[in-house]
Parts: C-alpha cells; sequence; structure tokens
C-alpha cells in the first residue's frame, strides 16, 4: 500500500537541479528519503530532550546502586 502524495512547489537551486537531472535523480523520492532522515533525527532529539531528567535520575541510580541485572549474573 503506497502513501497518498501531495504536489508541492519548490525552489532549488539551478545548478543542482540541472546536474541531479544529468545524473537521473529521482526528486521526489531523494526528497522524501532526507525528509524522512531529518525527521528521525528531530524525533530522537526531542526524545532525549523530554527524556533526559529520567536518564539522568536511572543512571545516578545505577550509578549508587548498581543495575538491577546485576544481582542475576551469574559471571
Amino acid at each position: 500500500m503506497s502513501a497518498s502524495k501531495k504536489v508541492v512547489n519548490l525552489s532549488v537551486d539551478a545548478a543542482l537541479l540541472r546536474e541531479a537531472r544529468e545524473c537521473d535523480i529521482n526528486l521526489s523520492a531523494t526528497l522524501e528519503r532526507a525528509l524522512s532522515e531529518a525527521l528521525r533525527q528531530q524525533r530522537r532529539e526531542r526524545w532525549l530532550a523530554e527524556n533526559r531528567p529520567g536518564i539522568a535520575a536511572y543512571n545516578e541510580q545505577v550509578g549508587a546502586h548498581g543495575a538491577f541485572a546485576d544481582t542475576l549474573r551469574t559471571f
């Protein structure tokens, strides 16, 4: 099942566009991949920022008392 598509207007550097066309680069597919990666990175950064206090508290807890799994290790 393919996602619905929306027609948009973009401004692109003329030299880049010319070279991309000469190389038969699919602009739509390239933009979709780049947007997907940028969104993935932004979601990751947002998640880390939102969870920074919890991560710090967990790391402090582990630093002071060790990890729960430490009591289960047999090595």
